[in-house]
């Protein structure tokens, strides 16, 4: 089924309905992001669903585990599969501060079955620059099951990743570093664009007189003070929350997987006509029996009933629907009149690729 989520309204409507946004929902401060975190882990608890004897990576993790608690085994003692080795990520938001609390999510590294009813084992949480900022454990919460039976399976999503709500501890504060030597604040757009780039000056000009702000390119816009603001925190609010009127671009976005296209009320198309051609091959095949006759009264050595296949090949061609798409109709319009003709979800999704090469789409065309 395609689903299509665009406004059929005229470029005056449009305009119209564009509402200011605050500008903390189009840009950001520069230095204030959020850092990746990885780390390797240990999951115990597993029924019988974890890593087999096959990975000695996991055994050689057990192994050391148990010794790091007093505990020396062999890896030939381990035959368990109620273990399974994980790749832990997590993301370490800016300004937090030792003792907050993170979610995290758990992917099997291993060949195990399941994460279901595991409890990941107290493992460090690493940054790019490979200092430890937190650390991670706790009961793995997995949105999905797998059942097996001799000849059998039952699964639902899957089972092998899940999450740990609240799972991490930070442990030390991540570096931030705002631009500038205290007089200079850098704006970063979350989506490179010259026109919102120039607005957003224009914007801050009217509402910060006095104050030199420039635009150094489509994605950084720089804000010049003439002296050091007395409360950094209180002028970043100020900046966030002064309101700017977005750029609503026109592109349509198309999910092959999933067969969804969502279009912006702005994309419009040029006078178009569309021919999709229905070629249909049917072959059938029937299995007659060939009997061997009886020679001379008798059966000839090597002669056998044998089965002849019997195949015919029909192809219908019938005629090739039209679509005639006057010009200024939305993608609403065409995918309301391709459905209309029956079209299934992958040639609806042709033939906008075959419009946007034909220069009749006024807007971009986006592949997922």
């Amino acid at each position: 089924m395609v689903i299509l989520l665009g406004m059929a309204m005229s470029a005056t409507a449009i305009a119209q309905s564009v509402r200011p946004v605050k500008l903390k929902d189009l840009a950001r401060v520069a230095g204030v992001r959020d850092n990746p975190l990885t780390g390797y882990g240990l999951v115990f608890g597993l029924a019988g669903s974890g890593d087999s004897a096959r990975n000695r990576a996991t055994l050689q993790s057990v192994a050391n585990a148990m010794r790091a608690y007093g505990v020396n085994v062999e890896l030939s003692d381990l035959a368990s599969r109620n273990v399974a080795a994980v790749i832990i990520t997590a993301k370490l938001p800016a300004f937090a501060e030792p003792g907050q609390t993170l979610d995290v999510q758990v992917a099997s590294a291993g060949d195990a079955r399941s994460l279901s009813g595991g409890t990941l084992l107290l493992a460090p949480l690493s940054g790019p620059d490979g200092r430890v900022y937190a650390v991670a454990q706790g009961a793995i919460s997995v949105g999905g099951y797998q059942f097996e039976a001799p000849a059998a399976l039952q699964q639902k999503n899957h089972p092998t990743a899940g999450v740990i709500p609240a799972g991490a501890t930070v442990e030390q504060a991540p570096p931030v570093q705002i631009g500038g030597n205290g007089r200079r604040l850098d704006i970063v757009l979350n989506q490179p664009d010259f026109t919102l780039a120039n607005r957003i000056v224009q914007t801050l000009h009217a509402s910060l007189p006095g104050i030199d702000v420039q635009a150094e390119h489509a994605g950084r816009i720089s804000v010049h003070y003439q002296t050091t603001p007395g409360d950094l925190v209180a002028e970043i609010a100020r900046l966030e929350n002064i309101l700017v009127e977005p750029v609503r671009r026109a592109r349509v976005v198309v999910n092959e997987r999933t067969g969804t296209v969502v279009a912006g009320g702005d994309v419009r198309l040029g006078q178009v006509s569309v021919s999709q051609g229905d070629l249909r091959i049917e072959i059938r095949t029937q299995y007659q029996v060939s009997q061997p006759g009886v020679v001379l009264g008798s059966v000839g050595d090597g002669v056998r009933t044998a089965l002849v296949p019997d195949s015919r090949i029909q192809a219908n061609e019938e005629p090739a629907p039209v679509v005639n798409v006057p010009e200024g109709a939305t993608v609403a319009d065409l995918v309301s009149a391709l459905r209309g003709i029956r079209l299934s979800t992958r040639d609806v999704i042709a033939v906008l690729q075959s419009i946007k090469a034909a220069g009749a789409l006024d807007g971009e065309l986006i592949i997922q």
